[in-house]
């Protein structure tokens, strides 16, 4: 078991993954998981001069690595799954194409960041983004579904974001309300994704002139991302 998984392991880091962990995803409904036990959590970071760049305002240079980082994803996590499967197993990677999110609430049947939390890589912030020690919320995440007998990690429960209000002050659309994640709270007691996108949609208008829906600002000002940049 432990040799298989720092195989995999070990495999998505050589070709570009910042992070791995894995998890055991049998608490959660088995439709929501396709029946799959065990949940791998594979993050990019962004280029540190690029999150540097979105102080102000949104910019093409993160417009461009995010949907960068997205293709990079779908690359490593194709990869693991097909890792998996010939070995025996199976193994479902959940990229882009197949990762359908709800046009009223902005939600998907098994979030990302949902794996990452069970894998032990963060814990969701009060921006209802994942927060890492290693690298804040300047991450990009995507997840595979396996029944490999991985080694699975602690899963994360709870915020480590404590009284940190810099998220919540520094939101432009007020999407942020102050109140911490913990792993039974639903993102709507703690985030308005309404009010992130329609914001965001605005300031990526100003920034570089395109209608998209990425803004960045509490990722940048996140007391873990600066510390990693190294401000």
């Amino acid at each position: 078991m432990s040799t298989l998984t720092e195989s995999i392991k070990n495999e998505l880091r050589s070709h570009g993954a910042d992070l791995v962990g894995i998890g055991d995803l049998r608490e959660i409904p088995p439709e929501q998981r396709q029946d799959l036990p065990i949940g791998i959590s594979v993050a990019v970071k962004y280029p540190k001069e690029v999150i540097k760049g979105i102080v102000t305002l949104p910019t093409k240079e993160y417009h461009d690595q995010y949907h960068l980082l997205n293709k990079k994803l779908d690359m490593l996590v194709t990869l693991g799954a097909e890792l998996l499967r010939k070995e025996g197993f199976q193994a479902v990677a959940k990229t882009l194409d197949t990762v359908v999110m709800s046009e009223t609430d902005y939600t998907t049947l098994l979030p990302h960041k949902t794996v990452a939390t069970r894998a032990g890589l963060g814990w969701i912030g009060k921006s209802a983004l994942l927060v890492t020690k290693e690298f804040g919320s300047m991450i990009r995440i995507s997840s595979i579904l396996t029944d490999a007998p991985l080694k699975t990690a602690t899963p994360i429960n709870e915020s480590n974001c404590g009284n940190c209000m810099i998220c919540t002050n520094a939101c432009p659309g007020g999407a942020i309300l102050g109140e911490n994640w913990s792993v039974d709270r639903y993102r709507d007691a703690f985030f308005n994704a309404k009010l992130c996108r329609k914001k965001a949609r605005e300031r990526s208008m100003q920034g570089f002139g395109k209608d998209a829906t990425i803004c960045g600002k509490c990722i940048v000002v996140c007391p873990y991302t600066q510390k990693y940049l190294g401000v």
